[in-house]
């Protein structure tokens, strides 16, 4: 087994088809089914249903997929190891990030790495923590930067950089703008303004309230924080947020919640625990300020 089947048999598995799997690979058509057919011979296994318009992984193709991107991070950490060894540290990092964290200036921390180590090529893809999570376990990212209740998870690495409690933004003129606290009862008949459900912060509230048994209906959903704040402020709901989330400008309220209401809200680098973890993501990590909580 080669390394360019596994590239040619993930090209294909993600694109769902052959021409466009050729093309992103800057082969041929023929050469990439060749190359297919030699993994399915070396296997002794099918690892796509063809048809006519699109391909399919079999349950062999689908248990190859997981450990192929796998064998591919590991060699390319093999080679970062080579590079390392030798003074010239080179590669590729790719780098998830959730948007609004505001513990670390990652666009100043990629500048400095790349300062530092200009041969490596730098990837970045925002998105939601619980998605991140996932690419990273399967090899898809080096390192992110999430948001989580911070309980440990299976494959990875949660290095926390900062933790802050859950608060209750609502309306100026809101039934619960001036009380000292709230509970999650306190809450129950209301309608909230959240995040997307791949948002940390939308799934510790989720949990909380699925823990209390209060019923949570988000009657709006969004992926940025001020139109949350904007849309609380005009008590079109509440929502629950981190502290400094509720820290930035805005019309609304901040009301704290009862002791144990809710998870503490936790940002943390995130890696894959396993060996081939990225050597470039641990140089990356190495640059980042002193952990605070």
């Amino acid at each position: 087994m080669e390394l360019r089947h596994l590239e040619h048999f993930i090209a294909v598995a993600e694109q769902k088809h052959f021409t466009r799997a050729a093309e992103a690979m800057s082969i041929s058509q023929s050469g990439l089914s060749a190359s297919i057919r030699a993994l399915e011979r070396e296997l002794h296994a099918s690892l796509f249903v063809r048809n006519t318009r699109s391909v399919e992984l079999t349950e062999a193709g689908r248990a190859l997929l997981c450990e192929g991107r796998r064998t591919l991070a590991a060699a390319e950490a093999a080679r970062d190891a080579v590079a390392a060894v030798q003074g010239l540290v080179r590669g590729h990092l790719t780098v998830g990030l959730e948007q609004c964290l505001g513990v670390v200036d990652v666009p100043a921390l990629l500048a400095k790495f790349r300062s530092a180590y200009p041969g490596v090529e730098i990837e970045v893809r925002q998105a939601g923590s619980t998605p991140m999570l996932d690419e990273l376990a399967s090899g898809r990212l080096d390192v992110a930067f999430v948001a989580t209740s911070g309980h440990p998870v299976d494959g990875l690495d949660l290095r926390p950089l900062s933790t802050e409690s859950m608060v209750l933004v609502c309306a100026p003129d809101h039934r619960l703008s001036g009380a000292p606290e709230v509970s999650l009862q306190d809450l129950a008949g209301e309608s909230f303004v959240d995040f997307d459900r791949t948002w940390g912060a939308r799934a510790i509230s989720d949990h909380a309230f699925a823990a209390a048994n209060v019923a949570h209906p988000v009657t709006i959903e969004v992926n940025d924080v001020h139109t949350l704040l904007a849309l609380v402020a005009h008590d079109l709901g509440v929502a629950l947020v981190p502290e400094r989330i509720a820290a930035k400008r805005g019309d609304h309220k901040t009301v704290p919640l009862t002791p144990g209401a809710a998870s503490a809200w936790q940002v943390s680098v995130a890696v894959p625990t396993s060996p081939a973890a990225s050597l470039t993501a641990d140089a990356l990590i190495g640059m980042l300020p002193t952990t605070r909580t």
